[in-house]
């Protein structure tokens, strides 16, 4: 039974950083790709970032060069380091498999970015 136990989210200001972490447990994240997603109010949720089995990492147009997704299969965890924030990235952060997300849903994180 699959388990995504996201944490780290908060209250921020434009420009500041915050990293998140998920807790996975019933599946190896080191052979399957694992994503960060984004729902904002009203929105449709969104991938924001990637990492393949083999590592290789892919990330929406939105957040290149802000984000940085990885991860530690040692301990079978995820984590978005998310730098140079901006009100835009005000969202509830969630993590699943991708591309075929689990329809199981973690509780998420909220991040909030004020201007």
């Amino acid at each position: 039974q699959v388990q995504l136990v996201e944490s780290g989210g908060g209250l921020v200001q434009a420009g500041g950083s915050l990293r998140l972490s998920c807790a996975v447990s019933g599946i190896r994240i080191s052979i399957w790709t694992m994503a960060w997603y984004r729902q904002a109010p009203g929105k449709q949720r969104e991938l924001v970032a990637g990492i393949a089995g083999g590592g290789i990492t892919n990330y929406a147009d939105s957040v290149k060069d802000r984000f940085t997704i990885s991860r530690d299969s040692s301990i079978n965890t995820v984590y978005l380091q998310m730098n140079s924030l901006k009100p835009e990235d005000t969202a509830v952060y969630y993590c699943n498999k991708s591309p075929k997300p689990y329809d199981y849903w973690g509780q998420g994180t909220q991040v909030t970015v004020s201007s």
